[in-house]
């Protein structure tokens, strides 16, 4: 079943209205719903479509009378098919010059056609952690087109000149009749510039354009991060018919840092100490991307245990908020020890055998409940 609302509801008008009463029905209709009385209104360009699809079937005697018939199934695919909202913009850019609309809408005279803006371009950068976090200025290379310097961007070999174009008589637009709808499209020959290239220029093969390297000096914020991307306005490829050229899109990548983890706009540091550092206490000089900073390890600090160093990290993109550094400390055991460290650490064993700690004590009695099962 179709989900369309029935064509007579649409217009508002009976079943036996006559073809002035259906006019005047869709007039009103197209007027209230035109898209230029109802900019960025989606409900007004779907009625706006509706009120037109109507009105193409039921001003035509034939359809008319097919679909009252047999409905929807009698005109499936005969009724001209509405797309976008640019779509919309482009088609009825000359439906009100005249005809049953009058001078409504721009007092006849055409919509000038909308200029298509570039596209846009990438190109990518590697930063160290230090930069990233800094903020840099770079010097990238990407890839786009320029106007080809010897036609000028005419695509015409120099002392030639292009021809008319006999589709649309150099107006880059045809117009079609759909019922009383003039429709206006951009010509197919000549892709709407109104005239033909006959003899391309040797450079650039009537292209009008060149693909060339750009080198660029762009400023990188601080705080940026693998992902993140750097918007260099007017910098992409420029505009076929004379709008806006695009942007360009460099997208950040940073290096792994040989003592840092990043998470967000913290930094994480992993400190090996000593056991004697961590049972006695000590103050020990870390590193930071800002240079060494000092840490005091208090006495009786376990492996895994984390220090934080506020405002040693990262800034936020948005805010410019500086992330602290977080320290995570671990016990380091020395993989050889001299004969003098050898006998300090059994006399040191013999004397936990006497002075057993609380938690190596809590593991003791643990494990012989468990071999007592």
């Amino acid at each position: 079943m179709s989900d369309k609302r029935d064509y007579y509801e649409v217009l508002g008008v009976p079943r036996d209205a006559s073809e002035g009463v259906i006019a005047s029905a869709y007039r009103k209709l197209a007027i209230k719903y035109h898209p230029d009385s109802n900019p960025d209104d989606e409900d007004a360009v779907t009625h706006f479509k509706e009120a037109a699809e109507a009105y193409e079937i039921l001003s035509d005697a034939e359809k008319r009378a097919g679909y009252d018939q047999y409905g929807f199934a009698a005109v499936e695919g005969r009724g001209f098919q509405y797309g976008s909202v640019e779509d919309i913009f482009e088609a009825f850019g000359d439906i009100f010059g005249g005809g049953m609309f009058g001078d409504l809408f721009g007092g006849g005279r055409s919509r000038r056609r909308r200029q298509r803006r570039g596209a846009d371009v990438r190109c990518d950068v590697t930063l160290d952690l230090e930069e990233a976090a800094e903020g840099v200025t770079k010097l990238i290379t990407f890839r786009r087109h320029e106007l080809c310097e010897t036609c000028e961007g005419s695509g015409n070999k120099p002392g030639s000149e292009p021809q008319t174009c006999r589709r649309c008589g150099g107006q880059g637009q045809v117009v079609q009749s759909a019922g009383i709808l003039r429709v206006q499209t951009t010509c197919p020959s000549c892709q709407g510039a109104g005239a033909i290239t006959v003899d391309p220029c040797q450079s650039c093969r009537g292209e009008g354009r060149i693909a060339a390297d750009v080198d660029l000096t762009i400023s990188i914020p601080g705080g940026v991060d693998t992902g993140n991307r750097v918007r260099i306005s007017g910098q992409g490829e420029p505009s076929s018919d004379g709008g806006a050229p695009g942007d360009c899109y460099c997208f950040v990548e940073v290096r792994s840092h040989d003592l840092f983890e990043r998470e967000g706009p913290d930094l994480l540091l992993q400190l090996p100490i000593s056991y004697s550092q961590a049972a006695l206490g000590a103050t020990l000089e870390v590193p930071t991307l800002n240079g060494p900073d000092e840490l005091k390890i208090p006495a009786g600090t376990q492996s895994g245990s984390h220090f934080q160093l506020k405002g040693r990290g990262i800034p936020e993109l948005k805010s410019g908020r500086n992330g602290d550094l977080i320290v995570r400390t671990y016990i380091e055991v020395p993989a050889k020890v001299n004969r003098q460290q050898k006998e300090l650490l059994q006399q040191l064993a013999e004397l936990e055998q006497d002075h057993v700690t609380p938690d190596r004590k809590s593991f003791l009695k643990k494990l012989r409940d468990y071999f007592a099962l």
